[in-house]
């Protein structure tokens, strides 16, 4: 489970992604829980309890009483990254 502070360096796209991620699995937990005993049965409260502190700081946020990282460079890996590579550039001899 991650700080919060770690959670405050985030911008709000990436919490948002983040609160998805957990809801996600949250989800398939609870699934699997129905049919038969988990692993980790205290992985569900880490869970709840990170997506309870994503959306209290959302609502700081709106509220404007912290304010969420401002950057532009995400710390989460993208998609995109991947289709960004770069290729070799040839040198000109003139």
């Amino acid at each position: 489970m991650p700080k919060t502070q770690q959670l405050r360096e985030m911008t709000r796209e990436e919490l948002v992604q983040k609160k998805n991620e957990l809801l996600d699995e949250r989800f398939n937990l609870n699934m699997r829980k129905s049919l038969k005993a988990l692993d980790n049965p205290l992985r569900l409260r880490h869970i709840r309890r990170e997506i309870a502190s994503i959306v209290t700081i959302l609502k700081e946020d709106e509220l404007k009483i912290r304010k969420l990282a401002d950057r532009t460079t995400s710390i989460l890996p993208s998609a995109d990254s991947k289709k960004k590579e770069r290729k070799p550039s040839k040198d000109k001899k003139e």
